[in-house]
């Protein structure tokens, strides 16, 4: 049966990995933690380091800018539908029929 660890713990051990004091192997027994996952933890937490330090600005703009995309393309369906109503309207004045569509 597999262990399930929970985010506190990969964190702790990752840095005292990253740190350096005890080896990979005095950890693996210290925390009941097979080697392979303290060298996986290692380096997952060395290669999204970065993630903690963005600003948390950037998520905001990126989410107001793909609003205003989506605002911009409910304007356009409704500008569509209309003139899907008006050109139906005219195409019944003229020809007495509905369009097939």
């Amino acid at each position: 049966m597999r262990k399930c660890y929970d985010i506190k713990t990969k964190a702790k051990v990752a840095l005292e990995a990253i740190q350096g004091e005890n080896t990979i192997q005095e950890l693996s027994t210290k925390y009941e933690v097979h080697p392979n996952l303290v060298t996986k933890w290692k380096k997952e937490l060395q290669q999204n380091a970065e993630v903690l330090f963005e600003k948390k600005g950037k998520e905001k703009e990126v989410e107001a800018a793909l609003e205003a995309k989506v605002d911009l393309l409910y304007q356009q369906i409704g500008r569509l539908q209309v003139e899907k109503e008006f050109l139906k309207k005219k195409y019944k004045e003229l020809y007495g029929t509905e369009p097939n569509l």
